[in-house]
């Protein structure tokens, strides 16, 4: 049966259940994560600047994605002391790689290596393995934008107060979905809009500087769906990979009671 793709237009906004499915992984897979968000933190450390968030905006906003994924402080203490120590992060390179997923699927991946070819190498078995395809740099990007997302749960909080709050904070967009507010930052004021909104007392269940897709796709093939999801589980899965962005309109799984 052929997969069939159906846009789906939006303002380029990131999608709530997108960000629940990661975290639910996240979750059960806490010990792995926690590793890859310390050798975020740890590079933060020797390529943004040095270990004090104040002059070092990457490593704040990194802070801020540990805190919202429960990384406990002391540990967050602990590798930036370790890195701004000369730990193992000198070893680690950035390299982004982009391609399509099933049906052309956008999908941007976002690696720390310590080894390209292995890296490459990996990635692209699993695109081949999954009927997509790796692409070349800027393939897939120009359908992204930076922005900061910041997600609080809209349980007993008012719609206009938080929108205003948010506003008044230096958000640059604010949306209301079925359990959350989502507030949009620029990039570079992603950090003081988490700051003064936290100073307000709004927690996050969600706090970082995403790749945010301008529209979306559906897949309405079964195999097409099982192939982006296996796709999409297996890239979280390796050690390397540190993000994973898509434009795929991902079906919302049933709470669980």
């Amino acid at each position: 049966m052929q997969a069939v793709c159906i846009p789906i237009y939006m303002s380029g906004h990131s999608k709530w259940s997108t960000i629940k499915q990661k975290k639910a992984k996240i979750d059960g897979a806490r010990a792995k994560v926690f590793t890859k968000i310390g050798r975020e933190l740890a590079v933060a450390v020797r390529d943004g600047g040095g270990p004090d968030p104040a002059s070092n905006s990457k490593l704040k906003d990194c802070i801020a994605k540990a805190k919202s994924f429960n990384v406990p402080n002391e540990n967050i203490e602990r590798i930036i002391k370790k890195a701004s120590g000369d730990g193992d992060a000198n070893n680690y390179e950035s390299i982004t790689y982009e391609g399509y997923g099933p049906s052309g699927i956008a999908v941007i991946v976002e690696t720390l290596t310590d080894n390209r070819n292995r890296t490459a190498g990996d990635l692209r078995h699993y695109f081949d393995k999954f009927g997509g395809n790796l692409g070349t740099p800027g393939c897939v990007s120009f359908m992204f934008s930076k922005k900061g997302v910041l997600i609080v749960e809209n349980e007993d909080l008012d719609e206009d107060k938080v929108m205003e709050d948010a506003l008044e904070c230096g958000a640059s967009d604010f949306a209301a979905n079925d359990d959350v507010f989502e507030i949009y930052t620029e990039p570079e004021d992603f950090s003081a809009v988490n700051d003064d909104l936290t100073a307000k007392g709004y927690s996050f269940v969600s706090a970082e500087v995403e790749m945010v897709p301008s529209t979306y796709t559906a897949l309405t093939d079964e195999e097409a769906i099982t192939k982006m999801q296996r796709l999409l589980d297996i890239l979280e899965e390796n050690d390397d990979v540190q993000n994973v962005w898509h434009n795929w309109d991902m079906p919302d799984e049933p709470d669980e009671d």
